[in-house]
């Protein structure tokens, strides 16, 4: 599949990124907005991880004795974001691989059987996206602790890795929540699947709060930055 100019064998995980980005502004969907939200989980995580490969025990702590605690704390976090960085690329697939399920059924003609394959691939492709966004929010911890301990020489990298890491969740809340909509494309009602699917459906608020909180740990490094204003 790498380096493919076909579209239908593009792939997040093995297509290089100049092959990705030409697939991306084709007018196909595929790679779409859930791919693209499953690569900036990528580059959260890839950024997560190259931050705490600088950051020292020195960083972290002042205490001696605390240092052996902090420098385990430091190779755990970077074995995180190292395997959640590959593991964003495989969710990407797979939610591409449900994207294009939903579009097809949505290509059949109207009958049973086209409500039933649309229903279905609708919360196949919204529980794509929910994998996808779980992952993101529990990539949090992680970059709050950097945001406090880690090298403040990257703290700029840190702040690139926050802002991707919300357009990762906001693409999982979008799709998540447009998916579950979409069902009344099959006659269904949202009463019917929020009672079927009471788990997708939770995890909309949950998503809200996990940016609330992205965004409070954004602010806390504002004061970081010069300022921008030239009256100050």
């Amino acid at each position: 599949m790498t380096g493919s100019a076909d579209t239908d064998e593009v792939s997040t995980e093995h297509s290089s990124v100049s092959t990705w980005m030409q697939a991306l502004g084709t007018a196909t969907g595929n790679p779409g907005g859930g791919a693209a939200s499953g690569l900036m989980l990528a580059i959260a995580a890839g950024l997560t991880a190259m931050v705490a490969g600088y950051t020292r025990a020195t960083h972290a702590t002042d205490d001696a004795s605390g240092r052996d605690s902090a420098k385990a704390t430091i190779a755990a976090l970077r074995a995180r974001a190292e395997a959640r960085s590959e593991l964003a690329l495989r969710l990407a697939d797979e939610d591409a691989h449900a994207s294009r399920a939903f579009g097809s059924a949505f290509r059949l003609p109207a009958g049973v059987g086209r409500d039933e394959a649309i229903r279905a691939a609708s919360i196949e492709a919204a529980a794509a996206s929910a994998r996808l966004g779980e992952h993101a929010v529990d990539a949090i911890d992680d970059l709050a602790w950097l945001t406090e301990h880690g090298n403040p020489a990257l703290i700029a990298d840190v702040a690139v890795a926050i802002g991707a890491l919300r357009a990762a969740i906001t693409g999982a809340r979008t799709n998540v929540s447009f998916d579950l909509g979409s069902v009344r494309s099959a006659h269904g009602s949202l009463e019917e699947i929020r009672a079927d699917e009471p788990r997708l459906w939770e995890l909309v608020p949950v998503f809200d709060r996990a940016l609330e909180r992205i965004d409070r740990l954004a602010a806390s490094i504002d004061p970081e930055a010069a300022p921008s204003d030239a009256a100050s």
